[in-house]
């Protein structure tokens, strides 16, 4: 059920009101200027990846530099270029084959709620969209992520106010709180939100439509006909990738049980993996990682060797990843939870279809809808995998964490919002894109030489 509605703060009821005008003068814009706009804003994110990533790692605290500038020119980058030359404005398409003419009408305001993850790029992302379709957003930042939210903003305006756009048009709540993000998704028309359970079960709560995530915790499957150096390489790549804060980054490596000694020491000549097997030191992990069976919130996104001696362990500060043998699979060893810092586990498994059961078993613990990763050249391994696992994307052979959310080398749809389907209480099981924050209304007209049947029979025949 909705959440009790109250009236809206001053300075919530203010910023819609003047959104909602902002996005009436917005949608007489064409396709052209709207365009422009977007694009200018994609750029500005890729041309101040560096000032952007610094500015991010001394408000949050966690994080990779060097991942954070990667990440948001890449993901500036494959985002305009998904949306250039899409039309999102007017008549978008005709069927004629069934006398259907659509066309894309904005949905007004879109509340964005983003996390402290990821403070540059969810927010830059979810602005596009809006805009692209004719749409006024309002940015609901995490405390950490405000002065990253409040020059992005101020950056974007500067760009909008460039081709003529409405003042207010993209706007940031200051001095944010949980009850003023829930006031802000109550007034807004849609709302994307990015963070933790509670406040995207929050949005789903509010009366209003709405586009959640859920929790990630990617199981990866190694198969028996893939090279262990590039399946490891590639695994290391997507789970120390900025500090393991990615939801979609691996999580718990699932190997054959003849390879294991072997895929463990692939792991480690990448020169970024510390292991142990040993019964005590995974011990010491466990309790420095977990407490009271939830994420240890001061490790989440320090580099690998922060993390350890927080265990009381040293590491060389070279390590990007840790990788330790968990006792079992699913709810047999917490180590197979959604960790949002570098350590990840791995476990043995005798056949294929034990390594899909152990994987499974993961997701029903944590992460069922989000996604799962296999490195293989099987086709009947990777579809059979596609239909077993109850998750929304399957990445084969690539870095999970930064290709599930779309990249230049696979077609799913850029983003950083990651639907995880019924499985995850999300209303969508794709990659939200543009055209989720669009109303598209349907012209019908009688088709031409279409016959009704003449006898109502031949329709069950």
């Amino acid at each position: 059920m909705p959440e009790t509605i109250k009236s809206p703060s001053p300075q919530i009821s203010e910023m819609v009101l003047k959104a909602r005008e902002a996005q009436r003068i917005f949608e007489t814009f064409p396709q052209s200027d709207i365009d422009s706009i977007v694009r200018e804003i994609g750029k500005y994110v890729y041309d101040n990846a560096e000032l952007l990533a610094q500015m991010a790692i001394e408000d949050t605290g966690i994080g990779n530099l060097q991942d954070k500038i990667t990440k948001s020119r890449s993901k500036s980058a494959i985002i305009w270029n998904n949306l250039k030359g899409k039309k999102s404005r007017g008549i978008i398409g005709e069927n004629s084959e069934k006398g259907l003419i659509y066309i894309a009408k904005p949905m007004g305001v879109v509340g964005s709620v983003t996390p402290v993850t990821n403070p540059i790029v969810t927010p830059m992302c979810n602005a596009m969209f809006a805009l692209k379709c004719g749409n006024a957003v309002i940015i609901a930042p995490h405390p950490k992520g405000q002065r990253c939210a409040e020059d992005m903003s101020e950056a974007f305006m500067n760009i909008v106010l460039k081709y003529n756009g409405p003042e207010n048009l993209v706007q940031v709540v200051k001095n944010g709180s949980v009850e003023t993000t829930k006031e802000l998704m109550q007034a807004v028309d849609v709302i994307v939100a990015t963070g933790g359970g509670a406040m995207v079960k929050s949005a789903y709560s509010s009366g209003k439509p709405a586009f959640g995530v859920g929790p990630g915790n990617v199981p990866v499957i190694i198969d028996r006909d893939i090279d262990l150096d590039e399946a490891a390489a590639k695994i290391v790549t997507g789970a120390s990738f900025d500090n393991s804060l990615i939801c979609s980054h691996e999580q718990c490596v699932l190997v054959p049980e003849e390879q294991y000694n072997d895929a463990v020491e692939a792991f480690i000549n990448t020169g970024k993996v510390w292991y142990s097997a040993d019964k005590d030191i995974i011990e010491a992990f466990r309790k420095a990682v977990f407490h009271d069976g939830k994420m240890n919130p001061e490790v989440i996104g320090l580099p690998a060797w922060k993390v350890a001696a927080v265990a009381g362990i040293s590491i060389p500060e070279t390590m990007r990843l840790i990788l330790l043998k968990a006792k079992g699979a699913g709810t047999a060893d917490i180590l197979c939870k959604e960790k949002l810092f570098p350590v990840i586990c791995i476990l043995p498994y005798s056949s294929f279809e034990q390594a899909l059961q152990m994987a499974q078993a993961n997701l029903e613990v944590e992460g069922k809808g989000h996604t799962a990763a296999i490195h293989s050249n099987n086709e009947d391994h990777i579809r059979v995998a596609g239909l077993s696992l109850t998750v929304s994307r399957l990445v084969v052979n690539q870095p999970s964490a930064t290709s599930a959310g779309g990249s230049f080398l696979n077609g799913f749809s850029p983003t950083t919002t990651l639907g995880c389907g019924s499985w995850g209480g999300n209303s969508i099981s794709e990659n939200l894109n543009y055209t989720h924050l669009m109303n598209v209304s349907q012209i019908g007209k009688v088709i031409e030489n279409k016959c009704m049947p003449i006898n109502p029979a031949e329709i069950w025949e």
